[in-house]
């Protein structure tokens, strides 16, 4: 049988080093993750501003961690003799912590534009809108954020409507969002929240009609609370 050298013993135990430490991590940061979720879900007690920055911190940390392992597996590539499958575990391992701390990073900006948006500007706001393709021919998912940005002393509520511009046989149509729902879907879109809410709509385009815009109306029923309404190119990710 052949004696493994110093060396190889030393690249074997590092490798079980760097998985102990990313297992570690991963779990730290399922639990944030997890934390996170419970906050979108109703959650909003804990202060948004300190989560942001506790996330800030820890993304600090971990990407001192990211740094030190990519340092082990330039390490490791020099060994030939290292086992080749652990090798790509802690590859893998790396993909897995970058993708968990961008999920951090997305939730840092998501609170910042409620605590302290970069215009500074307070009331009613779009925080995201996001289309994507459904399951059925010419159907669309909605997803759209709404959040109250700095003053949060109060709730505001009101109605959503959306409305969408295009061609439609070389005419310039609108149609309003209402016109384009399933037929079994609710048609009123009501909205009350502290903080932030987010919704989940479809819709059937016409046949004939390309989409070109889609205009948001956030008509508030909250006094002091102004209505706002934005316009968006119309522009679909994958899914």
């Amino acid at each position: 049988m052949a004696i493994k050298s110093p060396y190889q013993q030393h690249g074997v135990g590092r490798i079980w080093v760097v998985r102990a430490v990313v297992f570690a991590l991963i779990l730290f940061i399922g639990y944030l993750v997890f934390e996170f979720g419970r906050i979108r879900a109703g959650y909003d007690v804990i202060e948004a501003g300190n989560i942001g920055q506790a996330y800030e911190n820890h993304i600090a940390q971990l990407d001192s961690e990211i740094i030190k392992l990519k340092q082990d597996v330039a390490l490791l590539e020099t060994n030939r003799e290292v086992d080749r499958e652990s090798y790509k575990e802690v590859e893998i391992s790396l993909t897995t912590l970058q993708a968990k701390i961008q999920e951090q990073r997305d939730a840092i900006a998501f609170y910042r534009g409620i605590v302290s948006p970069s215009d500074g500007n307070s009331g009613l706001r779009v925080q995201d809108l996001k289309l994507s393709r459904g399951k059925a021919e010419r159907e669309f998912n909605v997803r759209l954020v709404l959040v109250q940005a700095m003053k949060h002393d109060r709730k505001v509520s009101g109605d959503v409507n959306l409305s969408i511009v295009g061609d439609q046989n070389g005419v310039e149509t609108t149609y309003a969002f209402v016109d384009l729902i399933p037929d079994e879907a609710e048609k009123a879109w009501a909205y009350s929240f502290r903080y932030f809410q987010d919704f989940d709509r479809q819709l059937v385009l016409p046949d004939g009609f390309t989409p070109e815009r889609i205009t948001v109306e956030v008509r508030s029923r909250t006094r002091s609370i102004s209505s706002i309404e934005e316009s968006f190119a119309w522009a679909t990710s994958q899914g």
